[in-house]
């Protein structure tokens, strides 16, 4: 399997290259040149196996080449361990809930740090200790977060032997069990830092680091943000198993998916690619609406950021959106680096009619304001006795008002765990938020270590260098 840029002028890589390039050196990321496409008898034959087995299956074509089988099969069952003493808590990895008749929640948060991320991160930090002992080499990580992905990314990457592991994230603008579930889990290769700033500023930072990584003096810098193609690659799995615990592939299923960054809707939209029958795409997020204004009028233009009780998605520019602007102009590179390089100038676009009106038929959105996503918590709650946290009420609440058949399953896509927005579940007014669950009882009381910095590149990356290599200076 061979991977190639979004921009056009970045050298075709193989997967473990990719795993460890993240974004392109011409600055656009990484797609299968050819995507893998499964036939519905072999889709159908997948019905009942275990997570870890399914997960094989479909994610083999994309690692063919860099990890023999035998190899990938090991990492799979590690990553994908569940019940008592796994990695994931329920015996289901990601169980099926049912909202009513032909509504489902997907699970996602039966993870160790109770967010949808765990599935592809548990598997990113097992993927990049095999490789780097492979080739005796160390690395750092260096991601943005907006809330869940720091905690997952070092929860998966806390044991890996050659990885230094930097997690940026805005100051007091995340949970605080989000924040809490970062800055507790203490090692020599973890550093958080809560920069002054908001995501994007986290976000472009990174960014900016990937393009000119002279001031590591050698060492290789890794994305575990979604612009790393393995995490994309692990988050196809669970459209595949939801669908078949639905009647999959005999029958098509919509989704709705609450997403900033597109990573994880832009999975499902290559699961339809690879032969899944999905009827409707449906773009939930909140009033940082840049994808809903896109998906709904053609307009991918910045706005002001703005706090919100799903924090998670408190977004304005959504890195993986390029994967799918990427398809939508027939996967010419040259024209995609011209319209980001519009964007960055100008701060937004509009596509063809007939482009728009391609990913049209497939995607619809809806932006959610904190005011209806507390009504959907008390909704629900009502309904059926089930709290969601607020990402998940958001895609709950778009699929109701954006849903094209009731005949066709629903599955929303639940990504957190309540208990990490416990705000949003006092302002839904539906009572106490749940308690912690048990391998967390005690975060409260946990040693925190954080460093706050400016809002600055140069200062963030001088941090960087002075505390990598397991605290001696690069």
């Amino acid at each position: 399997m061979r991977y190639i840029s979004t921009r056009g002028q970045a050298p075709a890589l193989n997967f473990e290259d990719v795993l460890l390039a993240g974004l392109a050196s011409d600055g656009g990321l990484y797609v299968p040149e050819n995507l893998p496409r499964f036939t519905q008898e072999e889709i159908a034959s997948w019905a009942g196996l275990p997570y870890h087995e399914l997960a094989f299956r479909v994610m083999r074509p994309f690692v063919s080449g860099s990890i023999p089988d035998a190899d990938f099969k090991k990492i799979l069952e590690e990553t994908y361990a569940a019940g008592s003493g796994g990695v994931f808590a329920h015996s289901a990895v990601a169980p099926l809930r049912q909202l009513n008749s032909n509504e489902w929640v997907l699970e996602l948060f039966h993870g160790p740090t109770l967010a949808f991320k765990d599935f592809a991160l548990q598997l990113l930090g097992r993927l990049l200790d095999y490789v780097l002992a492979k080739r005796n080499e160390r690395v750092v990580i260096m991601g943005a977060t907006s809330g869940d992905t720091g905690s997952a990314a070092i929860e998966g990457c806390k044991a890996c032997d050659n990885v230094d592991i930097f997690i940026l994230h805005p100051h007091n603008r995340v949970s605080e069990v989000q924040r809490r579930q970062m800055t507790t889990i203490l090692g020599e290769n973890i550093h958080n830092i809560a920069v002054e700033g908001n995501f994007d500023d986290c976000q472009e930072m990174v960014k900016d680091s990937f393009a000119d990584q002279s001031f590591l003096k050698g060492t290789r810098l890794v994305a575990v943000n979604s612009i790393n193609w393995a995490r994309i690659m692990a988050q196809i799995v669970y459209y595949f198993h939801a669908a078949l615990q639905l009647g999959g592939p005999a029958r098509s299923i919509a989704f709705s998916v609450p997403t900033g960054n597109f990573g994880d809707i832009f999975a499902g939209y290559l699961a339809r690619n690879m032969g899944l029958p999905i009827s409707q795409l449906i773009v939930a997020t909140n009033r940082n609406d840049i994808l809903h204004r896109f998906m709904s009028g053609n307009q991918y233009v910045k706005d002001t950021l703005h706090p919100t009780l799903s924090p998670s998605m408190d977004i304005m520019v959504s890195s993986n959106f390029e994967r799918l602007l990427f398809d939508l102009h027939g996967r010419n590179g040259a024209a995609i680096a011209e319209l980001m390089a519009t964007f960055k100038q100008g701060g937004g676009f509009s596509v063809e009619e007939d482009r728009w009106t391609e990913a049209r038929k497939l995607f619809d959105s809806l932006a959610v304001d904190d005011q209806a996503t507390c009504e959907t918590i008390a909704e629900v709650f009502e309904e059926s006795g089930e709290l969601l946290d607020p990402h998940t009420a958001i895609g709950v609440r778009a699929a109701r008002e954006c849903r094209r058949s009731l005949a066709t399953p629903m599955v929303i896509l639940g990504t957190a765990h309540p208990v990490k927005f416990p705000e949003a579940v006092e302002q839904a007014g539906v009572g106490q938020s749940p308690a912690l669950p048990p391998h967390l009882a005690d975060l409260f009381e946990r040693e925190e270590r954080c460093t706050v910095l400016a809002n600055d590149l140069k200062t963030v990356q001088g941090f960087v260098t002075q505390h990598g290599n397991r605290g001696k200076p690069l």
